[in-house]
């Protein structure tokens, strides 16, 4: 019996994988050069998935170490003449057909599951909401640093979350301190309101002093009152140093159908008001005696001022600015349809590469591992 004629063809298995192993890298390294500078609409929707792809080489590493030893286990056979009928049709090409479909059957799923998405396609989408007017108090005693890291950033941070949360909701902007000015007119982009907020500081309203009741004023000016969705505004302060008439200024908004809400910033102890040249602190606020200013938070204020907007007090510490429980007053008012929206989004692709993948996968079941019957009977081929 010829040494070799039922072990597998060692060398022809490993030129033949490692061939088409460094052929594939190759081929999937000029494609994806190729659709990136000449599909610019080309994207993966979970480009983690490709790091999965670093398996293949190891389950090459693996098929061919499977392989030897499977070799060695027959040698130990070779001079039996058992052998002849315990594996009469071992067949290298099969098997390693089998191994190749399995490998790149698995590429390709995991192709798929990164989801290539290539051209984009147009959908209309109907979205509701209510009104949203928030009142940023800009005065000095803002810059207090009882939250962290001052009263007016936190602010602005609890404000982009907001913001991140509405779905569908018309937003705008006031910046106040001694008088009122709108920063952004009422409008679905929240894009525009981030940007705008980033640029708000205490030196964006020339006048000191803290006028909630102009804010109020200025906010219910700037609904557009001929629609029926709900509107609320947030006015977002110390409470320090406040004119008169600022319940009548709420209680007027809610004859309008305007719900008023306050968020109180700083705390009750109270603290010094940084100074800063440019961005250097060069001491604190000092009143006309002499003496540092302490600013505190006026709750009762805040809380009057709720009251009689029908709406929350909610006081903001660094750990919670309560946005949860506004955002479910805010859901409790009336939206009403503002509009649709046309946009733009990837097609996907990955039922091409799934359903590659899995027909591959298919058809290495239904191949066998044993030699067809053509094949046996030339002896050129027994050693394959």
């Amino acid at each position: 019996m010829m040494k070799g004629r039922y072990n597998y063809n060692l060398l022809g298995i490993t030129l033949g994988v490692i061939i088409t192993e460094i052929a594939f890298w190759v081929l999937f390294a000029l494609i994806w050069v190729f659709i990136k500078v000449l599909v610019p609409s080309f994207d993966l929707e979970n480009p983690k998935w490709l790091w999965a792809l670093a398996v293949l080489p190891l389950m090459v590493f693996l098929f061919l170490i499977g392989i030897t030893w499977k070799n060695r286990k027959l040698n130990k056979f070779s001079d039996s003449a058992l052998l002849g009928y315990l594996v009469p049709n071992i067949s290298s090409v099969k098997t390693t057909m089998k191994f190749l479909l399995t490998r790149y059957g698995i590429a390709f799923i995991i192709i798929g599951l990164a989801n290539p998405q290539i051209g984009t396609k147009m959908e209309e989408a109907r979205y509701e909401g209510v009104d949203l007017m928030i009142a940023l108090d800009v005065s000095s005693s803002m810059l207090a640093e009882d939250l962290s890291p001052n009263r007016l950033e936190r602010a602005k941070r609890a404000i982009e979350q907001l913001v991140n949360e509405l779905h569908g909701d018309r937003l705008g902007l006031i910046v106040f301190a001694g008088d009122a000015y709108v920063q952004l007119p009422i409008t679905t982009d929240h894009n525009a309101a981030k940007l705008f907020l980033s640029t708000i500081d205490t030196d964006i309203v020339p006048v000191q002093g803290t006028s909630i009741s102009s804010a109020i004023e200025l906010a219910a000016r700037s609904f557009d009152m001929d629609n029926g969705s709900g509107k609320a505004i947030i006015i977002i302060t110390d409470g320090e140093d406040h004119e008169e008439g600022v319940e009548e200024a709420a209680a007027a908004a809610v004859q309008q159908g305007i719900i008023v809400h306050t968020i109180g910033m700083g705390s009750d102890e109270g603290v010094p008001i940084p100074v800063y040249r440019g961005r250097k602190q060069v001491g604190f606020k000092k009143d006309k005696d002499g003496s540092t200013v302490i600013t505190k938070l006026n709750e009762s204020m805040l809380k009057t001022i709720a009251a009689e907007g029908k709406g929350i007090f909610v006081h903001a510490s660094n750990s919670e600015v309560g946005l949860k429980g506004l955002l479910q007053e805010l859901r409790k008012m009336d939206a009403q349809e503002l509009g649709t929206l046309v946009y733009t989004d990837h097609e996907d692709r990955f039922q091409i590469f799934l359903a590659v993948g899995l027909l591959l996968l298919f058809v290495d079941l239904k191949i066998g591992k044993k030699k067809s019957r053509w094949v046996k009977e030339l002896k050129l081929f027994d050693s394959v």
